[in-house]
Order: C-alpha cells, then sequence, then structure tokens
C-alpha cells in the first residue's frame, strides 16, 4: 500500500486533488459521465490539446493524430482528456488587417491549454499542433505548467505539381506578383492556384511552421525523428501514439519540461534553426519561450551562435527543397547529428524518451546527401541562415534572413 500511495503521489500529483478521497465524490460523478470507472480514477491525467481546425489546411487532419495520442496513453495506463483550441492562418490572412490577430493568437493558445489544464488539475500534456504560431503557444504553456509535457507535431504538406514542377504556397504569392506584371494570364495563375496545396499539412518550406517543429525536436520537446515527417504519412500515427507511452514515463519519473528545456537545449534549437535556414520568426518565439522557461536568453545569443554554426540545407524560401525532401534524405535528425559531430551541439541535453540527444542520434547512419543536406565540410556557408544587426535604424537590433 505504502508503494501504491507514493506512485499515486507521483503519477497523480495534480489530479489526485480533483478525484481522490471521500469529498471528492461530485468531481467523480461528472467524470463518470465521460466515461470514466473506478480505475480510471486513480489513474493520472493528461490533457490532450488538439488544435484542429478547418480554418487551415495545416490543422485540418490533426484530429486522427490527436487520437491516436490518446490511445497511446490508454495503453499506458494514463486517462486522456481531449480538448480543442484556436489557430490562425497567417498564409491566409497575409495581407488583410487580420494579420494583426497573429501574433495575438500565440498568446490565446498558451493561454487557453495553460487555463484547462491549471483549472482541472490535469497531471500531464500532449499538444498536438501545426500550424506557425501553434508550437510556440504549446510550448509556453508547457514551460509555465511545468508538468509533464510532450509536443506532436502535425507534419508538413507534400509539394503540389503544376507542368511538371513542384509547387507550393510560397510560388503562388510570387504568382501574383507575376500576374500582376502581364508575365502570367488570369487562367495560369487559376491553375497553380488549384495545384500548389494538394492537402493537408504546414507550408512545406522552411517557414515558420517546419522551424518550430525542428527546433523543439532539437530542444528534447518531441519524438525524436518525428519532425519531418509529412502530414499525410501514417508515420505520424505512430508519433503520436509513442508520446503517449513517453508522457507516462515522464510522470513515472517526475521529469517536467524545465528539467528538458534548459540553456543548453535552447542553444541546440537554435543551432539547428541556423543550420537549416530557419525563419526569423524562430528569435522571437524561442525568446517567449525561454522567458516562460525562466532561461536566460537574448538576440545576442543568436547572434553568436550563428557566427560559427555552418548552413547546411537548401530548402525553401531562399533554397530548392522542401520538408518532405528533407524527411527523404533522413531527416532533421542528420541535421543534427551533423552538428553533434562537429561539436556543436549539447550532446548531454536531456529528452522526453530519457534519453540524451546524444544517445538518440547514435542509431543515425545516414550521411549528408550534398544535395538537400550538406556535410560541414561542404557547407553552403561557413555561418549560419540567420544575422542579427544594430545601428541607427535598430538600436535594439533586427533579424534578418541571409540563407
Amino acid at each position: 500500500m505504502a508503494t501504491k500511495t507514493k506512485n499515486l503521489d507521483l503519477l497523480k500529483h495534480k489530479s489526485g486533488i480533483v478525484s481522490l478521497g471521500p469529498d471528492r465524490a461530485p468531481a467523480r460523478s461528472m467524470l463518470r459521465a465521460v466515461g470514466l470507472n473506478d480505475d480510471d480514477m486513480e489513474k493520472p491525467f493528461v490533457a490532450v490539446a488538439n488544435l484542429a481546425s478547418d480554418v487551415t489546411p495545416c490543422n485540418v487532419h490533426l484530429t486522427r493524430i490527436a487520437e491516436k495520442a490518446k490511445q497511446g496513453l490508454w495503453d499506458a495506463q494514463a486517462v486522456p482528456f481531449m480538448f480543442g483550441t484556436i489557430t490562425i492562418s497567417d498564409g491566409i490572412s497575409m495581407g488583410t488587417e487580420g494579420m494583426k490577430g497573429s501574433l495575438v493568437s500565440r498568446e490565446v493558445i498558451a493561454d487557453s491549454i495553460e487555463t484547462v489544464c491549471f483549472t482541472e488539475g490535469m497531471d500531464g500534456l500532449v499538444v498536438v499542433a501545426a500550424c506557425d504560431k501553434n508550437m510556440p503557444g504549446a510550448l509556453m504553456s508547457m514551460a509555465r505548467l511545468n508538468i509533464p509535457s510532450v509536443f506532436v507535431y502535425g507534419g508538413a504538406i507534400l509539394p503540389g505539381s503544376y507542368q511538371g514542377q513542384d509547387i507550393n504556397i510560397q510560388d503562388m504569392y510570387e504568382a501574383v506578383g507575376a500576374f500582376s506584371k502581364c508575365q502570367i494570364s488570369l487562367d495560369e495563375l487559376i491553375n497553380m492556384e488549384r495545384a500548389a496545396c494538394p492537402g493537408e499539412g504546414a507550408c512545406s518550406g522552411m517557414f515558420t511552421a517546419n522551424t518550430m517543429a525542428s527546433a523543439i525536436e532539437a530542444m528534447g520537446m518531441s519524438v525524436s525523428g518525428a519532425a519531418s515527417i509529412p502530414a499525410v504519412d501514417d508515420r505520424n500515427l505512430d508519433v503520436a501514439h509513442e508520446a503517449g507511452t513517453h508522457l507516462y514515463s515522464m510522470l513515472e519519473k517526475g521529469v517536467k519540461p524545465r528539467d528538458i528545456m534548459t540553456r543548453d537545449a535552447f542553444e541546440n534549437a537554435i543551432r539547428l534553426v541556423l543550420a537549416m535556414g530557419g525563419s526569423t520568426n524562430a528569435v522571437l518565439h524561442l525568446l517567449a519561450i525561454a522567458r516562460e522557461a525562466e532561461v536566460n536568453l537574448t538576440i545576442d545569443d543568436f547572434d553568436a551562435l550563428s557566427r560559427d554554426t555552418p548552413y547546411l540545407t537548401d530548402l525553401r524560401p531562399g533554397g530548392k527543397y522542401v520538408m518532405s525532401d528533407v524527411d527523404r534524405s533522413g531527416g532533421v535528425q542528420v541535421v543534427l547529428k551533423e552538428l553533434l559531430d562537429g561539436g556543436m551541439l549539447h550532446g548531454d541535453a536531456m529528452t522526453i524518451n530519457g534519453n540524451t540527444i546524444g544517445e538518440n542520434l547514435q542509431g543515425v547512419t545516414t550521411k549528408p546527401d550534398e544535395r538537400v543536406i550538406f556535410s560541414i565540410a561542404n557547407a553552403k556557408s561557413s555561418t549560419g541562415g540567420l544575422a542579427i544587426l544594430r545601428g541607427n535604424l535598430a538600436p535594439e537590433g533586427a533579424v534578418i534572413k541571409v540563407s
């Protein structure tokens, strides 16, 4: 009985107050109405924040992934509680007054996830998300709550095809410009429009969504090897189930986000962003996440790391390839392994599966293909894809993408 009590104290460190003891009979009565039984009351309660939405192709498919995360939690003997929160689409709102709500949505996502988990006494958290502001919002809530947490990325969209060439949403913005200069016809513009986004998933280049998903993997807060998997790939379902398993293990061991989201972990994330030519928004978001995790991080850290982090990929918007090409070339892990072998990662940084990032990368044998992913010896640039500028126009600093 003593062991069981100790385990309950650890596994139900929050929800015990909600579901255990005679005085919690009214709460248990309501929990029975959503499907719980006697045994479930003594299991850990885990929130599954599902950012599924018809607003954007980035998130339209997330419920099937979230359901797999729930199954993984049930199989691990935890009780999942799925709830929704908002997403907006920068890609759809771009060029309209609606973009004023973009960064606001990050805060709403963080606040809403935190509110549900705090109010309902959740012991752990899995977030299934995909669009740009989803990722930082999720990680900010995890850092605030500091309960065992795992992030699951919904994956990127596959490229479309037009006249035998791969195209994506970036080409559509450029096509609007070409049409305005009478370089293409209205029919050509509409035919491209119909082809550019062939299905579900986040925008396929190294834009904000893929940048942050990759950074989160480098930080150790998601399943190792998952960031580059396309949205339509059923491997995402396995990843989601695995997330449930890892979450339960974190509960058993008492591992919390701030144990993983250390200064070293943030430096690993920044290194990867720089090596992959990631979005300038990574600076904005990683600083915000670090603030919630009480990690001292400044804009100058990005500049210092960029000076000796090589640029190792050829990804859009500045390059040729997209995230599905990274996946075919071995995934984000190939870039991480190259950085690790080059002495540029903190290999002893912990991850959600209980291993260090160095241990996770031990089995990576795929080498850079020197086409999508480059070796350090053949780097596209000896410095990273972002730079910080200072001057009379930006005395507190400005971020530029040089990749």
